[in-house]
């Protein structure tokens, strides 16, 4: 069975404005879940990693402070992120496709290494999870995309 590489393309694009949509959610939704009952073992855990059983007192409310701030970076740099998934997709700028694919190995790594001085394993899985759901497609579509870019000028460089 033979794969169409346009469909591909198609499907992989949505992909990533899929990627972008549930950042912009999850950035969205961060401030008003952060202190929320649903979240309490994700502090206690956070908490065990950090401080282990001796936890001071008045850390609940700054690690909430934290977690409500980081949302609104976390929609922002989906923002961003949607901004270069356009440019790639209805331009076939492959330069969009490196710039998330440089952020994403600029961004991951650092966050992988500072989640495992603490041995915060659950930020490491997200972190790979991320990795693994992001990097193949922008890796396809970056060399699908320069290809194409490739071709469609060697083929107007030889048109009379």
């Amino acid at each position: 069975m033979q794969t169409n590489p346009e469909k591909l393309r198609s499907w992989l694009v949505a992909w990533m404005y899929a990627v972008v949509a549930g950042h912009l959610a999850v950035g969205l939704l961060l401030p008003w879940i952060a202190s929320l009952p649903l979240v309490e073992g994700y502090h206690v855990y956070v908490e065990k990693q950090f401080w282990g059983q001796n936890i001071p007192q008045g850390v609940r409310p700054v690690q909430e402070w934290w977690i409500a701030l980081f949302g609104p970076t976390v929609a922002g740099m989906s923002i961003w992120m949607g901004t270069l998934v356009y440019f790639g997709a209805h331009y076939r700028n492959s330069i969009a496709w490196a710039s998330l694919i440089i952020g994403t190995l600029v961004w991951a790594p650092q966050d992988m290494y500072i989640s495992l001085q603490r041995d915060v394993w659950l930020h490491v899985y997200l972190d790979s999870f991320a990795l693994l759901s992001m990097l193949p497609p922008l890796f396809w579509l970056w060399q699908h995309d320069r290809q194409t870019t490739q071709r469609n000028a060697a083929y107007e460089k030889s048109a009379p």
